[in-house]
């Protein structure tokens, strides 16, 4: 990727960062408080998502490589990881800008294609897996009910409902996706959007070979590759299940739950709920009110004070801006060798 190119997407991500900041409402003292109360649970919070990034990383390198040779050191792969992320939490519709700066500088390395489908299978394998996350709560949630440890009510039975038919949606759609491939669908649904019909006519009838092979990537995965299928899936679930001991860890401090394995449970669920609501509202850069808003009711049904969900949320946002900020700074650093895209563009269509 050029460095004018990458230029743009730090200085993209960094005005994002700064425009959070700014609109962050909370006191410079609470937030020192709340630092001050985490204390060392802090640094296991934060040290917690590098090993959560390295299972990211080695679920993309398992799709990379279910597509061929993976030419790409896993450090450049975890580097990419971190630095997606870091610009999908910054951005709006999250998908706008990690995506399409993991496919420039991954490009070099596997060609256009291949960097294209291995990204959005990626994608797609991230969000799959948080269905099947949020799918496996609704049990969760349910089996407690019935052993009376948590409410249920009319309320709660619409939400889980609710919860029961998006998940399922979710969930046959991206079966369809992985069978048929989803790029070209998507390029005629961006057709009926008002004011992108000709262009995304236009975009389909001079890709339209390129965006095939792509498809047909996607769905190889699934119907050829089934062991690389299923060891992403596997890592992306677990390190679903393993982010709740984020919230396990602030849950100790404030003694919640009932000790040991319950209130881990309760931090899945939390995350969940949580989780489920905030990308509800995808189009917020970080998740703004989403995240603490599905905090503050997903403590509440728990039968947990709200200081508890407060707490929750500021140091989860703390969290993300150390990560966004690495991430960010990572744009900066190991640039400087790159293979020849030529070379590989050539290599890739042998």
């Amino acid at each position: 990727m050029k460095s004018t190119t990458r230029n743009i997407f730090f200085a993209f991500g960094l005005i994002a960062v700064i425009v959070m900041l700014f609109t962050f409402k909370v006191s410079f003292a609470q937030l020192w408080a709340d630092i001050c109360h985490a204390g060392y649970w802090l640094i296991a919070i934060l040290g917690l998502w590098i090993f959560l990034y390295i299972m990211n990383a080695c679920t993309w390198r398992i799709i990379i490589r279910g597509s061929g040779d993976c030419p790409i050191p896993f450090w450049k792969i975890l580097k990419l990881t971190i630095t997606g992320f870091a610009l999908n939490y910054a951005t709006p519709a999250g998908l706008m800008g990690g995506e399409p700066y993991k496919i420039m500088e991954l490009k070099p390395y596997i060609g256009t294609q291949r960097a294209t489908s291995s990204v959005l299978l990626f994608a797609m394998m991230h969000i799959f897996a948080h269905f099947w996350f949020w799918t496996s709560s609704i049990a969760v949630y349910l089996m407690l009910a019935s052993l009376g440890i948590l409410p249920m009510n009319a309320g709660m039975g619409i939400v889980l409902l609710f919860m029961l038919c998006f998940c399922s949606g979710g969930i046959y759609l991206f079966i369809r996706g992985y069978k048929n491939g989803m790029v070209v669908k998507l390029i005629r649904l961006v057709g009926h959007i008002p004011g992108c019909k000709n262009w995304a006519r236009r975009f389909r009838e001079n890709h339209q070979e390129d965006l095939q092979k792509i498809d047909q990537q996607i769905s190889e995965l699934q119907s050829q590759n089934q062991r690389s299928f299923y060891a992403s899936f596997a890592l992306e679930y677990v390190g679903r299940v393993l982010q709740s001991l984020e919230i396990y860890f602030m849950l100790l401090l404030f003694d919640a739950g009932t000790g040991g394995g319950l209130t881990f449970v309760f931090a899945f669920l939390i995350l969940s709920f949580t989780s489920l609501f905030a990308n509800l509202l995808f189009f917020l850069p970080l998740q703004l009110g989403g995240r603490e808003g599905g905090f503050a009711m997903s403590v509440a049904q728990m039968g947990m004070t709200a200081d508890i969900g407060m707490f929750i949320s500021i140091i989860c946002r703390v969290r993300e801006l150390f990560w966004t900020a690495i991430g960010l700074l990572l744009m900066k650093i190991g640039n400087s060798t790159t293979p020849s895209e030529n070379k590989n563009d050539i290599n890739q269509n042998r």
